[in-house]
């Protein structure tokens, strides 16, 4: 990937490229939002345990998981261009699909073509964002990026379950079909990237050079990777089985809505506001006390939904606790991925990177999802809280890599 040349200390929207990339996201991540808590209550009211409906968002990730470790090749083969619009209209033409049939069978096959749609949309949009912004202002960028993504999160996951219990499922379904609208910025940025590689000459790595023929350049690649991925797992282990699962422990639409409006508001606030902080600072000082504090409200989750809960107030207070962290860490985490790698290997980075996020997302629907089958959603998320205090611990006692 081309290193991005410096560039002035202007506002990082006005970077050619960016508001493109801003749109793009939004309306795919809109149509992942919708369906993220939808799909699952849609795979219960078919006749699935909470079990088969965790396999529903734990499908998605994995095929996303899969599908992330060949974006990189196709942005070589193919270019940014045609990859981008065909990964945003599979993640949103399928949604039309769930208007027919609430079977689980076919609820995980809709899901695994979304989950292809989704890696190309997650790896291109990381990728993207250190291709066009030069890495002084990764932060601010990654920021700016994450609230494009977070906000469609803020408004819509929160409102999903409402949408489908109050009006009609088929009104979700529909709009989760947003992405498909992604497909003209997709193209028009794709564009931009293409013409950057061009300009780059003999002398820059391809696009998509994330998966190099082998060798020890590779190995030091991956394992300076290694900490920031298994953070970001850390934290996005709770956040995914909250997001899937909050309609079901909440006790009531009202309490759902509540608890997720807050998740996503904090995810959203804090994934921008710590932009800043990482280009001053550093990533690393905030990585231990962050997966601290989202282990502490993780278990006040637990606590809220105990022994006869839920209860609401509690529960929103820990939700909000975890979104704090989960939006934080997704920004410090991907700027510390790109600051372990050489730039031509930005694309690796991106690819690793998403790919510790949706496999999190996907544990956390799954595990959660069958020990709370088992026990409890209480031991669940308490469970998940073990993972962050160890992933604490981890980041404690070792030095960051060079």
């Amino acid at each position: 990937m081309r290193r991005p040349a410096p560039q002035p200390s202007s506002s990082v929207a006005r970077v050619p490229g960016f508001r493109p990339l801003l749109a793009m996201s939004a309306l795919g991540f809109s149509g992942y939002a919708l369906l993220l808590p939808a799909a699952p209550l849609w795979a219960v009211r078919g006749g699935a345990s909470e079990g088969g409906a965790g396999l529903v968002n734990a499908v998605l990730m994995l095929a996303t998981v899969l599908t992330q470790t060949t974006v990189p090749w196709l942005l070589r083969k193919v270019g940014w261009r045609l990859t981008m619009t065909v990964g945003v209209v599979l993640l949103g033409a399928p949604s039309l699909l769930f208007m027919a049939t609430d079977q689980l069978a076919w609820l995980l096959g809709l899901s695994a073509v979304r989950g292809m749609g989704f890696a190309v949309l997650t790896v291109c949009g990381s990728s993207a964002v250190a291709a066009l912004v030069d890495g002084p202002r990764h932060g601010r960028a990654i920021g700016l990026y994450g609230l494009s993504i977070a906000f469609p999160q803020l408004v819509l996951v929160p409102s999903a379950a409402w949408i489908a219990e109050t009006l009609d499922f088929r009104v979700v379904f529909a709009l989760g079909a947003l992405p498909v609208l992604a497909a003209p910025f997709a193209s028009l940025l794709g564009r931009r990237l293409d013409a950057l590689d061009a300009d780059a000459g003999a002398d820059a790595a391809p696009a998509g050079q994330a998966v190099d023929a082998g060798g020890p350049g590779r190995g030091r690649v991956l394992l300076a990777l290694v900490m920031p991925s298994l953070v970001l797992l850390a934290v996005t282990t709770p956040g995914g089985a909250l997001l899937t699962f909050a309609p079901q422990f909440a006790g009531g639409a009202g309490a759902a809505v509540a608890g997720l409006l807050g998740f996503t508001a904090a995810t959203a606030l804090s994934r921008w506001g710590v932009g800043g902080l990482a280009d001053r600072f550093g990533p690393r000082v905030f990585l231990a006390p962050l997966l601290a504090f989202c282990a502490a409200g993780l278990a006040v989750c637990a606590g809220a939904i105990a022994d006869g809960g839920p209860r609401p107030v509690l529960l929103v207070l820990g939700m909000t606790m975890v979104g704090v962290s989960y939006g934080s860490l997704q920004n410090l985490t991907l700027v510390a991925a790109f600051a372990a790698v050489p730039a031509r290997q930005h694309s690796t980075a991106s690819a690793v990177w998403n790919i510790g996020f949706d496999a999190g997302t996907g544990l956390g629907s799954l595990v959660v999802g069958f020990i709370a089958a088992g026990t409890s959603f209480s031991v669940g998320l308490l469970t998940t809280a073990v993972v962050c205090v160890v992933a604490a611990a981890a980041v404690l006692v070792t030095r960051p890599s060079r």
